[in-house]
């Protein structure tokens, strides 16, 4: 679609009307309206009774997220995302986003990462463990519900360190089971999740009645303190980035995971060559940030699932001032949806963008698309605080498994695709271990 600066959008046609972004069916229905509609569209919202605006382009999408980004908040989804985590980074704007945001920074620089080899190390080390004997027996692995498992348990090692330990020995084990054992992302699960916070305000109490040393992220968040005033976080906003931290870095990873070894799975050739880098590495039980990011081919199979299946399809903002978007005037308030799932494939900066093509990330290969045609952990100031810690995590997961095992999908159902606040598969991957 082309228009002047000052146009607008023609009213939609009577398809054009429904909740999108909050439909299960949104996905679906946003390819079909991108194929026909081009780079930008609207669609009227029957329940918010107001325009919804849809755009593909890097270049307004570095508008958006960049070079324009005071003119934008958090958009639709905020409130139900709210009950769940809080005033976190991930949910919060304006002077309190920039306080905790430069507070949490610092704790999320590779040389601080890279200290956390061991727990990511001990973890896949533990997994490898539970399927040698799956593997003995020819019994295929759950491998949606494994990933779920593994992310939790580094995230939750990597916040409460040793605590995690005590967490445990609660009546009925780790309370914090819950997020992989409720699958559903509605307000019971929410309200559940929530109630986990007492327990992390008993950890914090106890930690300040019994001062020892901890590395982990709850240590560093109780450190952390504002450059203005010096003063350190209150309870309430501790607990918020605590939960954050939990929900943020264990599923977006795992739907990340799951997804590379679908594909892996079903490009024989891919997954042949990523296992011969691996076979060459120098092996190392815990390696560190720097020569897991020296595997280039393994890197760009992260880098192409990512492309292909990003675990946050969809992001959303609001616009405080009208502005213009694929030429077109966005009137204030207005949301906008910039659905990443569709500008990872678009078919005018990817060729064959529905294929998995892993060398498509080679440096050689980086100048032939707009550096805002990809971007599976967002952009821009907002651009996600931790993924040098999520890519550490799937590079080295990969290095320990697939040196061991080869994955062959069990194709028990057709593949289908959930598109909620995470991009996941709708119905459990399983996968048959084939040792090497």
């Amino acid at each position: 679609m082309t228009a002047s600066a000052s146009a607008s959008i023609a009213p939609p046609e009577a398809e054009l009307q429904f909740d999108i972004g909050s439909t299960e069916d949104s996905l679906e229905r946003m390819t079909e309206l991108f194929h026909r509609h081009g780079d930008t569209y609207r669609v009227f919202v029957p329940a918010r009774g107001s325009y919804t605006y849809v755009v593909h382009h890097p270049d307004d999408v570095k508008r958006v997220l960049v070079n324009n980004h005071r003119n934008y908040t958090k958009g639709l989804g905020l409130d139900r995302v709210k009950i769940l985590l809080g005033k976190g980074i991930m949910t919060s704007e304006g002077e309190l986003w920039k306080r905790q945001r430069y507070m949490m920074q610092p704790y999320f620089h590779r040389r601080v990462i890279t200290q956390f080899a061991g727990t990511i190390a001990a973890a896949n080390d533990s997994l490898l463990q539970r399927w040698s004997a799956l593997a003995d027996h020819g019994e295929p692995v759950n491998l949606t519900e494994e990933m779920s498992e593994l992310t939790l348990e580094v995230v939750l090692r990597a916040i409460f360190g040793t605590d995690l330990d005590r967490l445990r020995q609660q009546p009925g084990g780790n309370p914090f089971d819950v997020v992989t054992r409720t699958p559903e992302r509605d307000l019971q699960f929410a309200y559940r999740f929530r109630s986990l916070a007492k327990l992390v305000a008993q950890l914090m109490a106890r930690r300040r009645a019994e001062p020892e040393t901890h590395f982990d992220y709850l240590a560093m968040l109780m450190e952390a303190r504002d450059k203005e005033s010096g003063e350190p976080m209150s309870e309430r906003e501790l607990i918020d980035e605590v939960m954050t931290l939990v929900v943020a870095g264990h599923e977006t990873t795992a739907s990340a995971l799951n997804w590379t070894w679908y594909l892996l799975s079903q490009h024989p050739q891919a997954q042949q060559r990523l296992h011969a880098e691996i076979d060459t590495a120098p092996v190392n039980a815990a390696p560190d940030l720097a020569s897991m990011e020296a595997l280039t081919y393994t890197h760009q199979v992260v880098d192409e699932a990512l492309r292909l299946y990003p675990p946050g399809w969809l992001l959303s903002r609001r616009t405080i001032e009208s502005d213009t978007l694929g030429g077109y005037h966005i009137p204030p308030g207005a949301n906008v949806l910039l659905p990443l799932y569709l500008l990872h494939r678009h078919p005018k900066f990817w060729k064959e963008p529905d294929a998995f093509q892993p060398e498509r990330f080679a440096p050689e290969h980086e100048e032939q698309r707009p550096r805002f045609a990809y971007m599976p952990f967002a952009a821009g100031p907002r651009h996600c605080i931790g993924e040098t810690l999520a890519l550490y995590e799937m590079l080295m997961h990969l290095y320990k498994v697939a040196r061991h095992y080869r994955l062959r999908w069990v194709a028990d159902r057709p593949l289908e695709l959930e598109a909620q606040i995470n991009l996941r598969s709708r119905h459990p991957l399983y996968m048959r271990l084939e040792r090497r």
